[in-house]
């Protein structure tokens, strides 16, 4: 549903996208991670026409984005980083609005607006001005809106960036939903909480070109084996635990003196967990925690990121 293929975009002497490529399946979430000034805003608004790439090409529902740009248009929805809603208005006028500024007449506007207040659990405060809405019904109301004409593919821009953890679970819930129902979602968030709760799969981008895609398992693969993390109860005996896993693990340890933490990725999870537990024992160094766990997505961010800075 949504294909990029060497976009590159400049902005004077800044170069924001250099080579971008992009494939997205149809009915999937898909995320799209880089750090501040990455490129990922400058891919959202080239493939949603609001800007033209210098260089490439890409198509959105099988609509190429600079010559059946009217095309795309019809066939998506854009919420942005920012609600797009008049606090002034109801919740129902603000889709009303939107329903006749798509060109829908006026009794499928209100009819559209009605369906769209009950799907996203606003129709009790349908008549209520938006700025007395909370931040997470501000967010619904800016998701009913993209959607009002069910457009085939929905770009989400940080749709949760302010937003408190209650207000971020609800937008969640919405976002599983629709990717449920068929449509394709391309979300792009610096939240890697979110980008592994939701997306089916991710694309790393980092100065303008993708990295790193994959699902979220593939991507956490790719740092290697699973870890396990050993806090010691003596903050003195940290760089002898250190030493020890050092031998046991399958690489370099790491550190984190502030929480007597130190941890190591092992090639045999269970075998792993089980030899650095006896030669602590054997060694006499006293562990308050060990944790076996799996790679996180910070860490695959970080280290992807780092590696493309270098």
């Amino acid at each position: 549903m949504i294909v990029a293929e060497g976009l590159s975009r400049r902005f004077g002497t800044t170069t924001a996208l250099d080579g971008f490529e992009l494939s997205v399946p149809g009915g999937t979430v898909h995320g799209l991670l880089g750090p501040n000034g990455a490129g990922k805003s400058t891919a959202v608004r080239i493939l949603t026409t609001l800007l033209r790439p210098d260089s490439g090409r890409a198509t959105v529902a099988g609509h190429d984005v600079v010559r059946e740009a009217d095309r795309v248009r019809a066939a998506i929805g854009l919420v942005g980083q920012q609600a797009a809603v008049d606090e002034q208005l109801t919740g129902r006028q603000n889709l009303e609005m939107f329903g006749r500024l798509h060109h829908l007449g006026a009794a499928t506007a209100r009819r559209r607006a009605g369906e769209m207040l009950e799907r996203f659990g606003l129709a009790e405060a349908a008549d209520r001005a938006a700025g007395r809405y909370s931040g997470g019904m501000r967010r619904r109301l800016d998701l009913a809106t993209g959607l009002l004409t069910g457009p085939a593919v929905l770009f989400l821009d940080e749709p949760t960036t302010g937003l408190d953890p209650r207000a971020r679970n609800e937008v969640w819930r919405v976002i599983r939903s629709l990717a449920a129902e068929g449509t394709t979602v391309l979300l792009t968030t610096q939240y890697l909480e979110e980008a592994d709760q939701l997306a089916d799969g991710l694309a790393v981008i980092d100065r303008g070109r993708v990295v790193a895609s994959g699902t979220s398992d593939e991507l956490k693969g790719r740092l290697g084996d699973d870890h396990v993390d050993v806090v010691v109860r003596d903050p003195g005996r940290l760089g002898a635990a250190a030493e020890l896993l050092a031998r046991v693990g399958a690489g370099e340890p790491r550190l984190d003196p502030d929480r007597r933490l130190a941890g190591v990725a092992v090639a045999d999870r269970v075998a792993g967990l089980t030899t650095i537990a006896r030669s602590l024992a054997e060694h006499g160094i006293e562990a308050e925690d060990i944790v076996l766990r799996r790679p996180t997505l910070d860490e695959v961010f970080l280290a992807l990121t780092e590696r493309s800075a270098a």
